[in-house]
């Protein structure tokens, strides 16, 4: 066996979340493994974290151990692409070090989260969170102070089977770009549904129904002001850094 680096992007509304579930297939990581069988490849890949029902991926990353007659790795992405949904695609798969690992060897995952000002629409609303009304201003100048080592025990879904919640952001910004306003954040690592929690706390700020003052107290786990969710379709992990 030969380990090797897989990177893929894929359209999360087609998805029940990344992770492979007992009682359904319709995974990003269940499909794989149907497309991985077909080619007489029979161990699971691992990935780098999950994404949940809905979260889209332009690059996630996973690693899977090859059966040693897999050496032509473009015949191999080529051949997983014809078998996969277009909703899921292989960009890239190149061999590592058999240490490597696509969770525990990452350093930085990176997001963002993008917003459209309006009124919904049906050719952009699996892809676009959109909001009525956006002050920009106030959440470009709240979401920096995300940036730094936290608890974020009270931006975590209930459920979550992490027993420690500290994590390091390291950039933490928001900029407009035809017409969408996009969020980005850069972490060690995030919580399950944590990017969702910080940007419903910023939409809240936003709709003046909360501050930034409010946001830095349930960042010091003071009080918990909001636990609002953003939707899931604007969500987008973009980046592995290893």
């Amino acid at each position: 066996m030969k380990r090797a680096k897989i990177t893929m992007s894929y359209n999360g509304s087609a998805f029940m979340g990344s992770q492979q579930q007992p009682t359904t297939h319709e995974t990003v990581i269940g499909t794989l493994i149907i497309a991985l069988k077909r080619l007489k490849i029979n161990s699971a890949p691992k990935g780098s974290g999950r994404t949940d029902r809905g979260v889209h991926a332009t690059h996630q990353v996973m690693h899977i151990d090859l059966p040693l007659f897999w050496t032509d790795l473009t015949r191999l992405k080529e051949m997983l692409n014809l078998q996969l949904p277009n909703s899921l695609r292989i960009l890239r798969i190149e061999f590592v070090e058999s240490e490597f690992h696509a969770r525990y060897s990452a350093k930085r995952r990176v997001y963002r989260y993008v917003i459209k000002e309006g009124t919904t629409n049906p050719f952009e609303d699996n892809f676009v969170s959109f909001i009525p009304a956006l002050n920009r201003e106030v959440i470009a100048d709240a979401i920096g102070c995300f940036v730094g080592t936290h608890s974020f025990e009270l931006f975590k879904k209930s459920g979550n089977d992490m027993d420690h919640f500290t994590r390091i952001i390291y950039r933490a910004y928001a900029y407009s770009h035809k017409g969408y306003f996009v969020l980005v954040f850069e972490g060690n690592g995030f919580l399950r549904s944590q990017i969702r929690l910080m940007v419903g706390f910023l939409l809240r700020i936003s709709a003046g129904k909360a501050t930034k003052e409010q946001l830095i107290e349930q960042l010091n786990c003071v009080k918990r002001y909001s636990t609002d969710i953003a939707p899931h379709n604007g969500l987008y992990l973009t980046h592995i850094k290893y």
